[in-house]
């Protein structure tokens, strides 16, 4: 009986592992199938390297939304990250126990709420406090990145915090018997044996930043132009794509799919640059 139940559950894995894996190729056919036709009708490089979105002009040059998630991505980890990691480290080995359920609690919230109330939250407080503080019109790279950034805390908070509490005992006592501080043997002996976790944390949110979409829309400023400064009004490549695939037909249709294809390899690019390095750190 046992022997049955083993094989039945082996079997179960291999199925839902294969739907899996299926789900993606499937994926992939769909977005090759409909967006490379578009792409090499408008041109390879146009497409890619063009600064010009108008497709009532079929002009279909999509760098601005490149440059745009790049720039929004970049400053939302650069916000995000070392807020994420020294939370992470404080809960794990500074909190007192009073504190930790609050704040515990108040994290797993943060991963709970929808995006449109990030987006919300971003155009009622972030987007006036950007205007207010720093001038320009309030909707821009720099109001995107603090928003993108605050989303993803959750992710990279849990994460990295189940890694260091993961570390062994040993490495903080052994550290101590060398003598080194409290906090020495912290930041100097758990948090490097932590870093593999810590860095898939970093790699979760990135993809977040990434992919996020609705609450980019409302504080961004959604302006297909190459921006000069992080005050500037942006746009990026999931933004453009859900701005106008409801009226789009035709090449502007396929356009809007090659701008999903391009988003996929760029996403595809980053976690195999990322797997590589974590891999040469290692």
């Amino acid at each position: 009986m046992k022997h049955i139940k083993e094989s039945l559950m082996r079997s179960v894995f291999f199925t839902t592992a294969c739907i899996s894996i299926a789900a993606v190729i499937l994926i992939c056919i769909f977005l090759l199938a409909s967006g490379v036709p578009a792409i090499r009708e408008i041109g390879f490089f146009n497409f890619l390297t063009g600064t010009k979105w108008k497709p009532a002009n079929n002009l279909y040059g999509i760098l601005p939304m490149i440059v745009g998630s790049v720039y929004v991505t970049a400053g939302a980890l650069l916000i995000g990250v070392p807020t994420g990691i020294l939370t992470a480290v404080f809960m794990a080995r500074f909190c007192p126990k009073s504190l930790y359920g609050p704040i515990k609690a108040s994290v797993n919230l943060m991963a709970g709420i929808p995006s449109v109330v990030y987006g919300f939250f971003g155009l009622v407080v972030l987007v006036p406090f950007v205007r207010n503080a720093f001038g320009g019109r309030g909707p821009s790279v720099l109001t995107a990145s603090l928003l993108l950034g605050l989303m993803i805390l959750p992710t990279i908070i849990s994460v990295s915090e189940t890694s260091i509490r993961a570390v062994p005992q040993s490495y903080y006592e052994g550290a101590l018997a060398l003598g080194a501080s409290h906090e020495r043997s912290v930041f100097f002996a758990v948090l490097p044996a932590a870093k593999s976790g810590i860095f898939a944390g970093i790699v979760l949110g990135l993809g977040r930043a990434v992919g996020e979409t609705m609450a980019v829309k409302m504080v961004a400023g959604n302006q297909p132009v190459i921006p000069g400064s992080i005050l500037d009004g942006v746009r990026t490549l999931t933004t453009n794509i859900v701005l106008e695939m409801g009226y789009s037909t035709d090449l502007h249709r396929g356009a809007l799919i090659g701008t999903a294809v391009v988003l996929f390899v760029l996403i595809f690019i980053i976690n195999i640059s990322l797997s590589l390095f974590k891999r040469r750190v290692r």
